[in-house]
């Protein structure tokens, strides 16, 4: 679906700040050695092509419902830091679950290892290649924090709770998956620190913080935030699963081959189990297998589909669209950031990428 007005003026302008920022790094470290060129030519080129800024517009509207001054500085920056961490957390999430393809072409890792390669460098492809990833994400967190420099005490405690939220989702993630334990509440978790929490309910709280006003919009903030990053979480999952590969971006099915205990999957497998499909659960065993064929992913969505799973899931993305709209009713904000608000939440969990 076609992205709202608001996410797209938001857009325009952290994109144009982060090439500012990202042109003057690279301008000021080319002349160091041409080593440093590539990783930063990638960063930036990672940071610029895609993404859909979602954080930086729900640090926009937290901050414009909140009645702060439209044009801020403080607030573009503070959209351009959300939008820096967001890229830190992609390339290391990369190179944890191993993923070749990210916005259509090669991950940080895999590019790198292909250079590698292809140099007849010394030492393992896929190390350095990793290794490099690692360094590039850990740069752009670096930056991220720089543009957060004189932003209040208030807006500082909110930007570390969501870092210290996030690491702790991820490590949830990687040893959920590792564990291979089919628990919906931990899923839930996952959900709550990689997604509501990170991707709407803290940059809401930034805004609403830049603005002066967390104390008396927490709360709101807090009803529509993670009702509306769990659908965002939910509507991944389904993508992840169904979507169109040439539109997401990255291989469907890769979550089957790295046996992710998404909702979709463990409603399937309660399903399977409690009404003893063994056809059903004779698919699902192959979930983790990295060499699942494309075969198996259209057996894997068949199973989805026939257990209800997919049914149950697009109905809790509307359900939590629902709450979220209510959670503003009440809330003292300014009207034309309320219906971005609602805009921007409909687009999250109807989004075809």
């Amino acid at each position: 679906m076609t992205a709202p007005e608001a996410l797209d003026g938001v857009r325009v302008r952290v994109d144009a700040r982060l090439d500012h920022v990202l042109d003057e790094e690279h301008r000021r470290w080319s002349t160091v050695d041409t080593l440093l060129d590539e990783p930063l030519d990638r960063l930036r080129s990672f940071t610029v092509r895609g993404g859909k800024r979602l954080r930086p517009a729900f640090c926009h509207l937290g901050n414009a419902a909140a009645g702060g001054a439209d044009g801020d500085l403080q607030v573009l920056d503070a959209g351009a830091a959300l939008e820096l961490l967001h890229v830190f957390a992609l390339i290391h999430d990369d190179v944890m679950d191993g993923s070749v393809l990210r916005r259509g072409e090669p991950t940080i890792h895999q590019h790198f290892g292909e250079v590698h390669g292809a140099s007849d460098w010394a030492g393992e492809s896929r190390r350095f290649g990793e290794g490099v990833a690692v360094l590039v994400g850990d740069l752009a967190l670096v930056l991220a924090d720089g543009l957060l420099t004189g932003a209040p005490r208030s807006a500082w405690d909110v930007y570390n709770e969501l870092r210290v939220e996030l690491v702790m989702g991820q490590i949830l993630d990687v040893s959920f998956a590792a564990n291979q334990a089919a628990d919906p509440a931990t899923s839930r978790k996952i959900s709550l620190f990689k997604s509501a929490k990170y991707t709407v309910e803290r940059p809401l709280h930034l805004g609403a913080a830049l603005a002066g006003r967390l104390d008396d919009l927490s709360s709101a903030f807090t009803g529509y935030g993670l009702p509306v990053g769990e659908a965002f979480q939910l509507r991944d999952d389904v993508l992840g699963a169904f979507g169109d590969e040439a539109v997401v971006g990255k291989p469907v099915g890769d979550d089957f081959r790295e046996g992710k205990p998404t909702r979709l999957v463990l409603h399937a497998l309660d399903v399977a189990e409690r009404q003893q499909l063994r056809p059903a659960l004779e698919v699902l065993a192959h979930l983790g297998n990295p060499d699942l064929t494309p075969a198996q992913v259209v057996e894997i969505q068949e199973v989805l589909e026939a257990t209800g799973a997919r049914t149950a899931v697009e109905q809790r993305i509307e359900d939590l669209l629902g709450e979220a709209v209510d959670a503003l009713a009440a809330a003292d904000l300014d009207a034309g950031a309320r219906n971005d608000l609602i805009d921007l939440a409909v687009y999250c969990t109807r989004r075809d990428r």
